[in-house]
């Protein structure tokens, strides 16, 4: 089976992307997995579909499957690409448009100067709804909320290592690091990914503070590995420095993919607006085997 494709990316996180408005391609888990892998199929983070509206209102459906094969709920960087994708695919002319997700609704709108903006809905603090299962642990008061020790394999990290919890429409545990080069991402992240807490596995997120208004940031995707940028991670890790009390309203995040400003009013049922960038790289079509 040939299937035509395009490959994008937003701050180095990078995407496939497929359309599916016409009609399902009938992929499976390993499908996606071929796609993914950087050697035997194009190369991405994840695979993004463009399906119909589901529904009144609604103007796409996008579905979001990470590059283990295993669909998610939410991808930042990627909804920035989605909506220069379906323009540029001829798909819509609007400027700006309301897309269902498996985290929900989300509003990503293209900016004069090429950068997409995204209302990526509320942050969610519920800790069953994260979900995060607290049995067990005790919360360090910080700021106006609170972080939870998390206790990791003693040959990555001696002592517990303290996360806040969020949800971006996907989960995320956020830790403060002195050095975002120096951090044991590779070693701890899969540590924090897998804990026993996190029932549908975590972001583990990686943010040093530079000053109130600007952080360095790397996350370990759930699924994906560490990311060259993560557009939830970023607002994930706003969100949470605003509630520690360590960040201002209006942050630029720093990754090592490029660098993207989060925006929040601290209000806990107040949207967070992300703004970034989003490059079409290239579109070609690929021969995927049947077998998978």
């Amino acid at each position: 089976m040939r299937i035509r494709f395009t490959k994008m990316q937003g701050a180095g996180n990078d995407f496939v992307m497929l359309d599916e408005t016409r009609g399902p391609l009938g992929l499976t888990a390993a499908h996606y997995r071929f796609l993914a892998d950087r050697h035997f199929g194009v190369g991405a983070d994840q695979i993004l579909t463009v399906r119909p509206s589901p529904g009144e209102g609604i103007d796409f459906e996008y579905v979001i499957h990470n590059a283990d094969g295993g669909e998610v709920e939410q991808c930042g960087n990627g909804a920035r690409c989605f909506v220069r994708f379906v323009r540029e695919q001829g798909l819509t002319t609007q400027d700006a448009v309301k897309v269902k997700t498996l985290g929900g609704i989300i509003e990503p709108r293209m900016q004069p100067d090429g950068r997409v903006t995204v209302n990526m809905g509320a942050p969610v603090f519920e800790l069953d709804r994260i979900p995060f299962n607290p049995a067990g642990l005790t919360p360090e008061a910080a700021g106006s909320w609170q972080k939870w020790p998390l206790a990791l394999d003693g040959r990555a990290q001696a002592a517990p290592v303290l996360v806040a919890v969020v949800s971006m429409g996907n989960p995320h545990a956020v830790q403060l690091v002195d050095d975002v080069d120096s951090a044991p991402v590779a070693q701890t992240g899969p540590l924090v990914e897998h804990h026993a807490a996190f029932p549908k596995r975590v972001n583990a997120g990686f943010m040093q503070v530079v000053h109130r208004a600007q952080i360095r940031l790397r996350v370990y995707e759930r699924g994906a590995g560490e990311t060259l940028a993560c557009g939830t991670g970023a607002c994930a890790a706003v969100v949470a420095g605003i509630r520690l009390g360590l960040l201002d309203r209006r942050v630029d995040v720093l990754t090592r993919g490029g660098a993207l400003t989060i925006e929040w009013t601290g209000a806990l049922d107040a949207p967070v607006m992300m703004t970034g960038p989003a490059t079409t790289v290239f579109e070609a079509e690929i021969e995927v085997p049947d077998m998978l």
